[in-house]
């Protein structure tokens, strides 16, 4: 029986392409079917729907064409603000015209689509362990999308300009990247990837214009002076959006310790350990330090990211279970931390752990964000200090 559901899962091509279309779909019934909620107990008066996200990502590109301030709270439409950037409430147009159900389907097909797709055509492993990939990932997608996030498509696009840079496609992969970075800045920390290859001075261009290109690509629709104001409030927002979470290491740290670290500092820090690996340019020509490299990129913009929550961990895990087969680490080793990861960053938050253990223990000690916190430093460790190990893997 084992061996035949082994076979089906991973040895197969088509069966995780439907299995993520199932949760995509699934995630997408279970919201839009979901009645209505509230986010502040002080006035349960204002409902919003199960996928507020999705409102808010859709109401953007209403907003935007409109000439209203996108970053703006619009209570009368849906709770908390847009946070992303002018470029993305533009390309979401493509599906703001579409009623909810469909709308909200397709988002969350992306979505899973381009995370399968990126890790499909990761080179250099075979379709069982790309395979595994996707289901070590596969909790962490539900949960994502359960939410209407794009974290999901982050994850993807990035592993997917890793394929394409292996591939010699260097302009997809900048453009890709660039993409990240319109819907979550710390997209843009994935573009030191492009540093691993001999033409990083090329992609340093295809990166630049990449960026430019999609930076003022909503001016085809509004004014300079309208898109400048734009992006002058979306920069205000950022800098008071400064409040860590507690699945963010600032917050693993106050949960363990009640330290409360200073934000800019732990910034800086994380800021110098992410450039020591691009210090071992010997090994550059190395597929598995750049595999490495890529599992770095992922965990580390979740383990330094001030505002990690819940759905944002599907860019982790893709980033550990990466790693995984990547790295020098002994088979058990790596079995105990990938395991430790799948049961305690994907599992700790479903029912397969009962609500005592959740509000007791998980919640209040930052659990689920210490396994990949223990993964990233690992990974560091290979990188900085074993990158031997990790050519001979």
């Amino acid at each position: 029986m084992y061996s035949k559901l082994k076979d089906f899962f991973l040895n197969r091509r088509l069966t995780l392409f439907y299995l993520v279309g199932l949760v995509a779909l699934i995630s997408a019934a279970q919201a839009y079917f979901g009645g209505l909620k509230k986010f502040q107990a002080e006035a349960p008066e204002a409902t919003y729907t199960q996928y507020n996200n999705y409102i808010i990502f859709k109401q953007s590109f209403v907003h935007f064409i409109d000439g209203k301030d996108l970053y703006s709270l619009y209570p009368e439409e849906h709770w908390d603000l847009y946070k992303y950037s002018p470029t993305f409430a533009l390309l979401f147009g493509g599906l703001a015209w579409l009623p909810d159900w469909l709308g909200l389907l397709l988002w969350n097909l992306i979505n899973a689509l381009a995370l399968f797709l990126g890790v499909r055509m990761l080179p250099g492993l075979e379709l069982k362990a790309r395979n595994l990939i996707v289901l070590l990932s596969i909790v962490e997608l539900l949960t994502s999308l359960q939410s209407a996030q794009s974290n999901a498509l982050i994850a993807g696009f990035i592993v997917l300009a890793f394929a394409m840079m292996e591939r010699g496609k260097f302009l997809w992969a900048c453009v890709l990247i660039a993409l990240t970075a319109y819907i979550k800045l710390f997209g843009l920390f994935a573009f030191a990837l492009c540093l691993l290859y001999p033409q990083r001075w090329r992609m340093t261009f295809y990166g630049a214009l990449s960026v430019v290109a999609l930076g003022v690509l909503p001016l085809l629709v509004v004014s300079v002076p309208h898109l400048a104001s734009q992006y002058q409030s979306w920069w205000r927002l950022l800098q008071s959006d400064y409040v860590p979470n507690v699945l963010s290491l600032i917050g693993v740290v106050r949960a363990w310790t009640s330290l409360a670290l200073n934000p800019n500092a732990v910034l800086l820090i994380g800021l110098v350990l992410f450039g020591l690996p691009l210090l071992r340019f010997p090994y550059f020509d190395n597929y598995k330090f750049r595999l490495a490299m890529l599992a770095m990129v992922l965990l580390w913009m979740i383990v330094f990211n001030h505002k990690a929550e819940s759905p944002t961990f599907i860019i982790a895990m893709v980033g550990a279970a990466v790693w995984y087969f990547s790295s020098g680490l002994s088979v058990r080793a790596r079995n105990m931390l990938i395991l430790s990861a799948f049961v305690f960053t994907s599992l700790s938050a479903t029912d397969v752990f009962p609500d005592f253990i959740q509000d007791n223990f998980f919640d209040p000690f930052s659990v689920k964000a210490i396994p990949c916190i223990v993964i990233y430093f690992t990974v560091l460790y290979e990188l900085v200090f074993k990158p031997d190990q990790l050519a001979h893997s």
